[in-house]
This record gives structure tokens, C-alpha cells and sequence, in this order.
């Protein structure tokens, strides 16, 4: 697997993750037939997908992004869509979030670039 397709699994998880996060949000504690059934299936699809991507890259770096980008897009995501809102603090640490997994990826040997 291409270091390109290899990362194009990992957003989409990534992507997917946040998807099913979304709809479980919305499926009141899984009593709600449909939200629940998205769910199910956006982590499904997932999970999937993050196990392909850690044939080639090491766990702790991969979950390292997972977490990472997926705690910044639920937040965006429900700001956007939920209007929950963002304080000052909140999008600091949100942008430090990102900064290490940038970090992580620019400078580490252990991703295996």
C-alpha cells in the first residue's frame, strides 16, 4: 500500500468516525432506529478502515491522527451542524491537537515516511 492510499484510508476513517459520532448524537442513547443503524455502519466502516491502515503504520501513530483529526472535525462538525459553541480555550486546544499530530508526522522517524 502507497504511502498516499495509505493515507486516504486514514481520512476516510477519519471521516467515517465522525459520521457515526454525528448520528450517535443524534440517536438518543441508541433508541432511535435510524441515527442508531448510521452509526453502527459509520463505525463499522471505520474501524475497517483503520485496521487496513495499521498493516503499514504503527498503532500509536496511527490512532495518534485518528484521535486527533476526529476530535477537531466532531467539534467543527457540532459547532457547524449543532451549534454548540467554541470558546476561546476550546479552539486553542483544538489547534494543539492538530499541531502535534502535525508534529508527529513531519518529525518522527516512527511513521515511517
Amino acid at each position: 500500500m502507497s504511502l498516499l492510499t495509505t493515507y486516504a484510508a486514514l481520512a476516510l476513517a477519519i471521516v467515517a468516525e465522525v459520521f457515526a459520532t454525528s448520528f450517535l448524537a443524534r440517536s438518543d442513547g441508541l433508541s432511535r432506529l435510524w441515527p442508531s443503524v448510521a452509526a453502527a455502519g459509520g463505525y463499522a466502516v471505520a474501524l475497517g478502515l483503520l485496521a487496513v491502515v495499521m498493516r503499514v503504520m504503527p498503532t500509536g501513530v496511527v490512532y495518534a491522527i485518528w484521535s486527533g483529526f476526529g476530535v477537531v472535525l466532531i467539534a467543527a462538525a457540532a459547532w457547524a451542524f449543532q451549534g454548540q459553541r467554541l470558546d476561546a480555550p476550546a479552539v486553542l486546544g483544538l489547534g494543539l491537537i492538530i499541531a502535534g499530530v502535525v508534529i508527529v508526522n513531519l518529525f518522527s522517524n516512527t511513521v515511517g515516511h
